[in-house]
């Protein structure tokens, strides 16, 4: 199942962060956001999937330590920087619906700063992680890549620090965007309403709507996905005694929280009619590129008239 969701996550975060790549100068706000969330999906699904699936396989980390070091380095930046550039998504979807004059001033200079402050947070956030982590002997002639905490309140402590930064403060963050997106389109629409005398007038615009509904439903996969691992973890460190960290219900709750790096593109595919069509439309001109190609060289074979080559299409 790990490996599934390797492939799965890697894949089709690959093809979307190429196909929002290759249509860069036509990139949406929202879909300059995607892209750097695909980025940051990748590096869980490499960082943290990936090394979760070694283990299992060989039982132990095979590596040195600088490798042990970084590797769990770049997990911890992978769940801040999934979670952190949700958070600056929402914020923008926050400003450009309660917000939009101020949204269309700033736009672009706001849409930059969001995305570098969520990269940096990620990466100084996660720091800790370099010195917490080395590979240290475990048993006889056998090392492993664990952590050495300050006892006897040092992991409590860590594990509390990751779980307020990395979910429960993002999840007030974006609670409180969704909550003020909610109840500014119920007002926009009812004044509408109001002033036009028909029900139906909308406040916003189907694309802004269909734009905040995909950010929702982004934000409740994040949460679906992640809020059992963190509750877990809080609970092995506070009473190891009684945590479920073996068994099937720990191996579900950590397939879960790797899930989530497969979701998130088929999320924006189904929201996104216009990434939709380009991906159908780069896969079909490969397609008639590939059949050219193969007319083109059956005709080379077979036929020596050359301007027969003009009436294939």
């Amino acid at each position: 199942v790990l490996g599934l969701i390797f492939v799965f996550a890697t894949c089709g975060n690959l093809f979307f962060l190429v196909t929002l790549w290759k249509r860069r100068k036509r990139n949406s706000r929202t879909q300059l956001f995607l892209l750097h969330l695909c980025l940051a999906d990748l590096v869980v699904a490499f960082f943290q999937v990936l090394p979760q699936l070694s283990m299992e396989i060989t039982h132990r980390f095979r590596g040195t330590d600088f490798l042990c070091r970084l590797v769990k380095y770049l997990q911890v930046v992978g769940m801040f920087a999934s979670a952190y550039m949700i958070v600056a998504m929402a914020i923008d979807r926050y400003h450009a619906v309660c917000k939009p004059m101020v949204s269309f001033l700033e736009g672009s200079f706001r849409r930059y700063i969001s995305i570098g402050a969520a990269w940096l947070i990620s990466l100084v956030f996660s720091s800790p992680q370099l010195f917490i982590f080395s590979l240290q002997e475990v048993e006889v002639s056998l090392y492993d890549c664990w952590a050495t905490f300050a006892e006897p309140w040092g992991s409590r402590i860590y594990i509390s620090w990751i779980t307020l930064a990395v979910f429960a403060l993002p999840a007030v963050i974006l609670l409180f965007c969704q909550m003020r997106i909610c109840t500014t389109i119920y007002f926009n629409m009812k004044r509408k309403a109001l002033q036009s005398g028909r029900a139906g007038t909308k406040g916003v615009s189907n694309a802004m709507l269909k734009t905040v509904k995909m950010t929702f439903v982004i934000i409740m996969a994040y949460t679906v996905c992640w809020s059992p691992f963190f509750v877990v973890q809080l609970w092995s460190a506070w009473s190891p005694s009684s945590a479920p960290t073996q068994g099937p219900i720990f191996s579900i709750i950590m397939l879960l929280a790797g899930l989530n790096s497969c979701t998130n593109p088929w999320i924006y595919l189904y929201y996104s009619n216009s990434i939709t069509k380009n991906i159908l439309s780069l896969l079909c001109a490969k397609q008639r590129g590939k059949r050219k190609r193969k007319v083109y060289q059956d005709l080379s074979l077979t036929s020596t008239n050359p301007v027969s080559c003009l009436f294939i299409y």
